[in-house]
């Protein structure tokens, strides 16, 4: 079982959604840049973040439905990435317009589309290869999301500057334009979407293929049903994102301000846990599916995060080393947590479940954006950190009362690979 899809807390995993991941992380490139030309402070730049995610507490339940009963598989692609487009070119315009609030629309609806994309094409992924390369693909597709998300990190801060010495000047104007160009990708995946469906159809007549569907069944009541085990899955899920993705928006400014690094250096680093998880996550997909122990490849990637933010917070040791540790642990994680659910839920309960999870989590990473928005501007980067280590602590304690809840049942979810296989085989006799 690979990792399955998620929001930027999980993993996004598509071949046209390069560019849905280069323009999510825009804000964290262009952090110092968006803060002096739109005159705002961390609290309403956070809030870019925050915007993208409260769609997605509703749409992460719907996102399927959409898909299965009303556009169908390519409709619906072709229909997100338009979302996706225009939310970046309206995030755009806020800056050229010197108008923010116009700026935050764009960032709900590039959400709108952002996360149902990502359920869209891993549909595409499931009925074009289950049962042969699934894993593979998977991993590739992530690779490619990750290439997406390293590029803007890098790109975007030397594509302002060359625009502000071409134009004059720094300020709203050369904001916008910046961003414009950004959207260019999403143009690009836009076009991956449309061949899509163009391949998909032709592959539909020739080979009589059905079109892809999520198979997802979505029923509130059946959170009612969710188990103890589960509902640790999910403050595991909430609790570590939220010490990722904030962070890594805000990141850039606090390696300049902590470490005095230049605005490149600092890019670079910020974007070191992209950097690592494009080729680690297939590598720990791998051997997740070879060795099993789910809860103490969990268990190991929460405590490597703790570490790696003590280290930030409370040394000047050099942050590449912490960076690195982060990059390692997040990959790991996604791999081990995720297929968890599986585990635990019946198969016609797992859309209702993994919605759910994605759901809670994008609430999660709303509230966590604001707050470490608002705590940045009266507290300055130790609090915030220690706030950050404060999270990541509660999921290191979710984890362990999972390991000893799993052990008092007789779960499955600490077996070997080889121990579920035989479970399996005894099942089938």
């Amino acid at each position: 079982m690979t990792c399955p899809a998620s929001s930027p807390g999980g993993q996004r995993l598509s071949p046209g959604d390069t560019g849905s991941y280069f323009c999510y992380d825009n804000p964290a490139a262009l952090q110092t840049q968006i803060q002096r030309d739109m005159q705002v402070n961390t609290t309403k730049f956070m809030l870019l973040y925050a915007w993208y995610s409260w769609p997605n507490v509703v749409l992460c339940f719907l996102g399927g439905f959409l898909i299965d009963r009303v556009f169908g598989i390519r409709w619906g692609t072709i229909i997100f990435t338009c979302f996706v487009c225009i939310g970046q070119v309206v995030f755009a315009l806020g800056g050229i317009f010197n108008a923010f609030w116009l700026m935050e629309v764009g960032r709900f609806v590039f959400g709108i589309g952002g996360e149902s994309l990502a359920v869209a094409q891993n549909t595409y992924a499931v009925s074009w290869f289950k049962g042969k390369e699934l894993n593979l693909v998977f991993g590739l597709q992530l690779s490619m999301a990750r290439i997406g998300s390293t590029v803007n990190m890098n790109l975007m801060g030397w594509l302002y500057s060359k625009f502000e010495a071409s134009l004059g000047s720094a300020g709203p104007t050369t904001l916008g334009v910046t961003l414009l160009i950004g959207g260019v990708t999403c143009i690009l995946s836009l076009i991956s979407a449309l061949a899509l469906a163009y391949l998909d159809q032709r592959a539909e007549r020739i080979l009589h293929k059905e079109q892809g569907k999520t198979g997802e069944v979505i029923k509130l009541t059946d959170i009612k049903d969710f188990s103890l085990p589960l509902w640790l899955i999910f403050i595991i899920c909430v609790c570590y994102y939220v010490v990722v993705f904030p962070f890594i928006g805000l990141g850039k400014v606090f390696f300049i301000q902590k470490f005095g690094f230049s605005s490149q250096e600092a890019s670079a680093i910020n974007s070191v846990v992209y950097v690592i998880s494009a080729p680690m996550s297939p590598l720990f997909g791998f051997m997740v599916d070879k060795t099993g122990k789910n809860i103490i490849w969990v268990l190991c990637a929460v405590a490597t995060t703790l570490v790696s933010h003590m280290m930030l917070a409370f040394t000047m040791w050099n942050p590449w080393i912490a960076m690195c540790l982060l990059g390692l642990s997040y990959s790991l994680l996604a791999c081990a947590l995720w297929p968890m659910v599986a585990y635990l839920v019946p198969e016609h309960q797992l859309g209702t479940a993994y919605g759910f999870m994605q759901s809670i989590q994008n609430l999660g990473l709303a509230i966590i954006s604001i707050i470490a928005g608002i705590i940045l501007d009266t507290r300055g980067y130790l609090v915030l950190e220690v706030f950050f280590i404060g999270c990541v602590s509660l999921a290191l304690l979710s984890v362990v009362l999972l390991y000893l809840v799993n052990h008092a049942r007789g779960g499955n979810l600490n077996y070997s690979t080889r121990q579920r296989e035989e479970m399996k085989f005894s099942h089938t006799e």
